[in-house]
């Protein structure tokens, strides 16, 4: 190599740098509501070149953090803001209500399976978020649902990688 070694090393850095970043990117995507692991891990794959497995990693690290803070916040926010504003109570509060007292029957039994069902299928508004807002409605305790989130999303998350990896392989 005809460069000196510090332009070597410079570059080395550069290059660390802007996976480092692209790395990041691709976290806070995941974290992101609706696009979360169905948009991240294409994203990592098809434009930044990540291999699949740091795509999957990176992709699923990033959206297991929201419901970590999202299930025990939900709660309270609703109760806060049902004691504190009519018009939370009026709207919102009734919706949440009727939403639980026509369906919590129908998901007694089947909840967590339901939940479940709902993070494996990895569609728009299917993810951590709506888990995570359904983990409130139908009070499904953090300690159930968390497990849920993670498997959902470990399955959820191979899926996705298959199917990029399959059109990649179709259309190139």
């Amino acid at each position: 190599n005809t460069r000196p070694w510090h332009g070597r090393v410079a570059s080395a850095i550069l290059a660390r740098s802007t996976m480092f970043s692209h790395a990041l990117y691709v976290f806070f995507i995941a974290m992101s509501p609706v696009v979360e692991i169905s948009g991240a891990i294409p994203l990592a794959i098809l434009t930044f070149d990540f291999s699949p497995f740091q795509a999957y990693t990176i992709a699923l690290l990033g959206n297991l953090i929201p419901p970590l803070f999202l299930i025990p916040l939900l709660g309270r926010v609703d109760a806060f803001l049902s004691a504190h504003s009519t018009l939370w109570q009026r709207y919102f509060g009734r919706f949440l209500e009727r939403t639980r007292d026509n369906h919590v029957k129908k998901f007694e039994v089947m909840k967590e399976l339901v939940l479940f069902v709902l993070l494996v299928i990895p569609t728009p508004l299917t993810g951590v978020w709506t888990a995570s807002l359904l983990t409130h409605i139908f009070g499904i305790p953090f300690r159930k649902a968390m497990p849920l989130i993670i498997v959902g999303q470990l399955i959820a998350g191979g899926v996705v990688v298959a199917t990029t990896l399959g059109l990649v392989s179709i259309f190139s």
